[in-house]
């Protein structure tokens, strides 16, 4: 039963995951084509804020990196 209620949270989590992943993709093309608006927020300014943080941590910001795209996949 605690395995049953594990599993289903493990699946929750993923699946909320890739929506949110979506949904970055969709902020992303967003802001592309329109710009910074109010429905977009400043998802690129914030991407490119996490990319220069990670890459000014060095081998810390690598390992990071790493760690983030084997969750993501």
């Amino acid at each position: 039963m605690i395995n049953d209620a594990i599993k289903m949270l493990g699946d929750v989590v993923a699946s909320l995951t890739k929506i949110l992943v979506a949904v970055i993709g969709l902020g992303v093309v967003a802001g592309i084509v329109f710009g910074d608006s109010w429905f977009v927020g400043d998802v690129l300014g914030n991407l490119l804020g996490v990319v220069t943080m990670l890459g000014d941590a060095g081998l810390v910001g690598l390992l990071v990196a790493a760690i983030l795209i084997g969750l993501l996949k």
